[in-house]
């Protein structure tokens, strides 16, 4: 099961069967997946259910024992994008954040997003050694870039404040941020409300959206946040033990009871 997406919408990625065995552990087993440009999914299971493991084979940390995975880039051209390195599906439209922070610490907010925003430079080795007008340019336009996204994460006063003193909320800000600069066609966001309270959750829900909206993106997020997830998915996937045991719309997947034993529990009150 994969989940239906509207019939007028294109498809952006597929996952067709794909597994991943690690020293004779299969921990995903013949995953499925359609995700059509614009949408918003939501990848759920508990913990150990495999969810990250899928993740790092769409963004090419993992490579599937088997199963091919094919991608439209930014040429609108399919390509199967199996064992392709991270920087490769970086470059073609994939872009992702981790879940546990994966910022450069003792760099500026501001660094951050102009390292993301490094493959749109158009300067050559001797234009950034002799400093010239195209170099200036250019670490012009970088830098305005960077201030223009801080901008949208209303973090711009924090443009010049090193990475690792910035808040918890405004970290995970930041690596979505950085995330976006590379100008990606698909967004994978694993657990982005991990360690946020409720109002900075409340924000991110919004934050999210707006993005989507605003970038024209499709989205796949995992999250144990299930208010986060019932309220901005548009339709979700539930793994347990590597394998989908339910996809549907939110409402459906609530009331599922293979998914309430599995994951959400008898105690669970839909939202």
């Amino acid at each position: 099961m994969d989940g239906k997406a509207g019939t007028d919408k294109e498809l952006l990625l597929r996952a067709k069967d794909i597994s991943i065995v690690f020293g004779g552990l299969r921990a995903v087993n013949e995953f499925n997946l359609k995700l059509y440009n614009g949408e918003l999914v939501g990848l759920i299971g508990p913990n150990g259910a495999g969810k990250t493991t899928v993740f790092n084979m769409l963004s090419g940390i993992y490579k599937p024992t088997s199963g091919t995975i094919t991608f439209v880039g930014r040429n609108g051209n399919l390509q199967v994008i199996n064992g392709k390195p991270p920087s490769e599906l970086n470059k073609i439209g994939i872009a992702r954040t981790f879940q546990n922070i994966r910022l450069f610490s003792f760099l500026t907010a501001a660094e951050n997003i102009k390292i993301a925003l490094h493959q749109k430079r158009t300067v050559n080795p001797a234009d950034v050694l002799l400093r010239t007008m195209k170099f200036r340019r250019d670490e012009k336009a970088m830098q305005e870039g960077a201030e223009l996204l801080l901008s949208l994460f209303h973090l711009e006063d924090k443009k010049d404040e090193l990475a690792k003193n910035l808040p918890y909320g405004e970290q995970r800000k930041l690596e979505i941020c950085r995330a976006l600069a590379s100008g990606p066609k698909l967004l994978l966001l694993d657990e982005p409300a991990a360690g946020m309270n409720g109002q900075e959750t409340e924000e991110l829900m919004k934050m999210i959206s707006f993005v989507r909206e605003k970038f024209s993106l499709t989205v796949l997020l995992i999250e144990h946040d299930m208010k986060l997830v019932m309220g901005i998915c548009e339709r979700l996937m539930v793994l347990n033990y590597g394998r989908i045991i339910a996809s549907g719309l939110p409402s459906e997947i609530q009331s599922n009871s293979e998914v309430i034993k599995a994951y959400l529990g008898s105690g669970y009150e839909q939202i």
